[in-house]
């Protein structure tokens, strides 16, 4: 009796529970083909938000080098005297490990031994190194540190969006193993807790075990992520607000103006965060409620990723869980389920709206205890199953008692209202209506097409694209408008865009209804001017390059530079700025040019060229004057000194061995300099009086420089 009862009741309700299965069905499928990826990882992200006020984590200090540091150093990588410096101060402090965010792969004179003999004596120093990947190019590592294997690596991972959601702890490149960067300082600050890696047995010996935590790797579909690249060893991130950390600026530790009890026994990492450098990441806590973006800086991110570790090991807060695929599939099923049940149960459209929104609060109150647990568990596909199922029965419900004339009137009103030819189809693909503009347009009497489709009249390949057209109709129930070739009964071809939408009717019937315009004209004249833009856009590109640039070095040329200079000169007046100049001539280039001939000597300009923009900075703008003179301007110097700097640095590079098809070229530069408005205010004084300098440099032995007088 009571088996008879339910089947009769499951075959009642067979309609809710059809459509709550299929919604959820759908629902899952579209979630493993990736279309609610983006939403779920704002969600994800907009989590982050609802957490309490941050509290300062006393572990780890930020010692960062700003703009007003990099003023002062008067150049960017900071000399290499003064990274000692700023090393040995906090060195001096005790800390229990030092992070050096900052690449230092290349001397930057001067104190290049000074900074080796840090990297020497150091014994808690962690520098980076970046791997080659898709986005990167490797950057070795100070080769001290490497050889004291007191390096990690410093990629980090973005997400489609520009997001940072992910971070690495070890990677493999070449069959070798690396360690990152911040698990690297981790580690070290956890050794003075007595805490070392081990592997996790009781879990898998594969994972890493750190104190309370065992780091559980990234799989590709983990949390609201479809398909991602889970190479290497990853985890998903349980972000620290970034205001939970201390920071200090690099002058202050250099003038001792930093409290000891800052530094003792922390963790301290070095790193920019100048904005002129550029080295950001966007992280959750990154976009605010208006949608606009703050990101945070490099070593700010590093830092962060150190306290997860550090919090994970030591108090047990975990990184990001995610639930099983199984578990997820259930979760989606249950609240799909919920859905259709409070639609067939509430029967009254106001009732069930408000159970609807108290199944959405639930739903969403049972995500964020989750998170706060550090459970992630999506909440987007399983509000769209709750807000679709509902919705479909709501419709079913109440559209179900209308007639089917109400629909014939629908489409008759389209067919009678609109000139352009109309079409109305089945879901079989059939034509059901058509008017008189669509016979005339086609060629065919309305008596041919009635009960056929396009497969039926159409050649093969127009009655294809029409079929395809309008089953992504029928299957995403959205609006389209598309564009085909069309050929008539005459055989004629013509450009059709075709507007189509579904309109149902109270039975449950599903009609699809085509409006089509003829484009054939539009198309021509689009085309016409898309050949025409391209064309003038190719030009204009020519003649600009051709009018600006050297066609040789590839630099700007002397008309370039004029420009140039006025501009950077009436910045430096408005601003009241120094602008320097450099006037430059090889020395020894006409003997090249003379015995290894021209080929050879053109060869010499572009490597020289390269050279000298390697020497500036990305705000300077060097330019070849003629032959082989050269001239820079640097906008925006602090001091007339930094100018020598710059121009000894030219002379030490150029001077050094040029390698052109297997032969060594050696040449020297004499290089003159003078400074706006120390040596004038115009452009012609100025070139004048570095163009004199320059001939002075050349009298007193070359391979110099001199400063105008």
């Amino acid at each position: 009796m009571d088996r008879k009862r339910v089947a009769r009741w499951l075959k009642r309700e067979r309609r809710v529970w059809l459509t709550s299965g299929a919604v959820a069905g759908s629902v899952i499928l579209l979630r493993y083909m990736g279309l609610f990826q983006s939403w779920e990882l704002a969600a994800f992200d907009r989590l982050f938000h609802f957490r309490p006020p941050a509290t300062t984590d006393t572990r780890i200090l930020i010692v960062e080098i700003d703009e007003n540091d990099l003023q002062d150093a008067g150049k960017w990588p900071v000399p290499d005297r003064l990274m000692a410096q700023l090393l040995e101060s906090v060195n001096g402090y005790r800390p229990r490990v030092i992070g050096l965010d900052v690449y230092r792969d290349l001397p930057v004179e001067p104190g290049h031994q000074e900074l080796n003999a840090a990297f020497e004596t150091i014994p808690n120093l962690i520098g980076i190194e970046q791997l080659e990947d898709k986005e990167s190019f490797w950057v070795l590592p100070p080769p001290i540190l490497q050889r004291k294997q007191q390096v990690g690596f410093n990629n980090i991972l973005v997400d489609a969006d520009g997001q940072v959601r992910r971070f690495l702890l070890y990677s493999h490149k070449n069959g070798e193993a690396y360690t990152s960067f911040a698990l690297k300082l981790a580690q070290i600050y956890l050794e003075g807790e007595g805490i070392r890696p081990q592997a996790a047995t009781d879990v898998n010996p594969a994972y890493l075990q750190l104190g309370k935590t065992v780091f559980r790797p990234f799989r590709p579909s983990d949390g609201g992520y479809i398909r991602a690249d889970a190479k290497g060893y990853q985890v998903i991130s349980n972000f620290h607000r970034p205001e939970s950390f201390t920071k200090v600026k690099m002058g202050d530790v250099l003038a001792g103006e930093v409290a000891p009890e800052l530094i003792r026994d922390r963790a301290i990492l070095i790193g920019s965060t100048a904005p002129s450098l550029k080295d950001k990441a966007y992280i959750p806590y990154s976009t605010n409620w208006q949608g606009s973006a703050k990101p945070i800086y490099g070593v700010e991110l590093h830092a962060n990723i150190v306290s997860q570790i550090l919090s994970a090991a030591l108090a047990g807060r975990p990184l990001m869980r995610t639930i099983p695929e199984g578990v997820e599939w259930l979760w989606i099923v249950v609240w799909s389920g919920m859905g259709a049940i409070i639609v067939r149960q509430s029967r009254s459209l106001v009732r069930s709206s408000i159970l609807t929104l108290s199944a959405i609060a639930l739903l969403s109150s049972s995500v964020y205890l989750s998170f706060s647990f550090g459970w992630w568990i999506p909440s987007i596909p399983p509000l769209i199953s709750l807000i679709a199922s509902s919705a479909i029965l709501t419709g079913y419900l109440a559209h179900k008692q209308e007639e089917l004339k109400r629909s014939k009137e629908f489409l008759q009103s389209i067919i009678d209202s609109i000139p352009d030819p109309i079409f109305v189809k089945d879901r079989h693909h059939r034509w059901m209506l058509l008017n008189q503009a669509f016979c005339q347009f086609s060629g065919y009497p309305i008596e041919d097409l009635l009960g056929k489709s396009d497969r039926d009249i159409f050649p093969s390949k127009t009655a294809h694209v029409l079929w395809s057209q309008d089953r992504l109709v029928f299957e995403t129930s959205e609006a389209r408008e598309d564009e085909a070739e069309f050929v008539d009964a005459k055989g004629n071809a013509f450009l059709i865009a075709t507007n189509r939408s579904l309109h149902k009717d109270a039975a449950g019937n599903l009609f699809l209804v085509g409006v089509i315009r003829d484009i054939t004209e539009r198309k021509r004249i689009e085309e016409e001017l898309r050949r025409e833009t391209a064309e003038l856009m190719r030009f204009n590109a020519e003649l600009k390059l051709s009018a600006y640039y050297d066609e040789l070095t590839g630099l700007p040329n002397k008309k370039h530079f004029d420009e140039s200079f006025a501009k950077a000169l009436g910045w430096g007046e408005k601003q009241n700025q120094l602008v320097g100049l450099l006037f430059l001539d090889l020395d020894g280039f006409k003997q090249v040019n003379d015995t290894l001939g021209h080929e050879m000597g053109n060869l010499l300009l572009k490597a020289v060229a390269g050279r000298i923009q390697n020497c500036l900075r990305g705000s300077d703008l060097v330019a070849r004057w003629a032959g082989d003179e050269f001239t820079a301007i640097l906008p925006g110097i602090k001091q007339a000194e930094d100018v020598a700097i710059i121009a000894e640095k030219i002379v030490f590079s150029l001077s050094q061995p040029f390698m052109l098809e297997n032969r060594a070229v050696i040449v020297g530069v004499s290089i003159g300099s003078s400074i706006y408005p120390e040596n004038g205010k115009t452009p012609d004084l100025l070139i004048q009086k570095a163009d004199t300098a320059m001939y002075q440099a050349k009298e007193l032995g070359r391979n110099q420089h001199q400063v105008a007088r």
